[in-house]
């Protein structure tokens, strides 16, 4: 198995090429998210380690362009951040797992040997179906390279059937998961945000498929 440990603290580095070669695997280093964004780019690892913040280029930027350019190394990114919202842009930059510094060296060691059995599935970053894109990171939609102005609900309604672009899902599974489950909310609720959303991304874009439910066109 080869990893890149991209890591710009040098001690922390040699320290992780070190224990990684010694369970086994062939470990190249990176110290800088150019460099790094390079090695993953070419050199057919099978996964990746990733500092948050790197010179050049920061990890949530070596991360999201890999996914832009549809690169799926699995990448384990670490950071002394260990706020909330922190992992929660790095998991939504398309990161696969998320640890924080100091860490331990047997969790890592576990994480790293889950990530490489899931292997590195397609799993795009930003969901597109044809002109219509939304970015979750972002919290960004648009269409046609125009931005699209949603509610939260809108963009829930939209993220979901993104997901699921091409398929038929029908009204109480749009209810089970966009909406609130212990709260009671009729089901016409699907209908009437179903045409607020066709207003906003086009008719054209949302069939509705009778006595199944919507589907979102491809």
């Amino acid at each position: 198995m080869r990893l890149l440990v991209v890591e710009d603290e040098a001690r922390l580095a040699t320290a992780l090429q070190r224990g990684l070669q010694a369970e086994g695997f062939v470990v190249d280093v990176a110290g800088t998210g150019p460099a790094g964004l390079d090695l993953a780019r070419h050199g057919g690892y099978d996964a990746m380690i990733l500092d948050v913040m790197l010179p050049g280029l920061s990890g949530y930027r070596v991360v999201r362009q890999l996914r832009a350019e549809r690169h799926w190394l699995p990448v384990l990114m670490l950071s002394a951040k260990d706020g909330e919202y922190d992992q929660a842009d790095g998991l939504d930059c398309g990161a696969d797992d998320y640890l924080t510094k100091p860490f331990s060296y047997v969790v890592l060691l576990a994480r790293l040997r889950a990530l490489l059995r899931r292997g590195a599935p397609r799993r795009p970053a930003v969901l597109v179906a044809g002109d219509l894109s939304l970015d979750p990171a972002r919290r960004r939609v648009t269409r046609g390279g125009a931005e699209v102005e949603l509610t939260a609900r809108e963009y829930a309604l939209l993220e979901y059937l993104l997901r699921r672009a091409g398929e038929v899902v029908s009204k109480t599974e749009l209810l089970d998961h966009v909406w609130d489950a212990s709260l009671q909310t009729a089901p016409n609720a699907v209908e009437v945000y179903v045409g607020y959303l066709r207003r906003k991304i086009g008719r054209d874009r949302l069939e509705t498929i009778r006595g199944a439910g919507y589907r979102l066109v491809t």
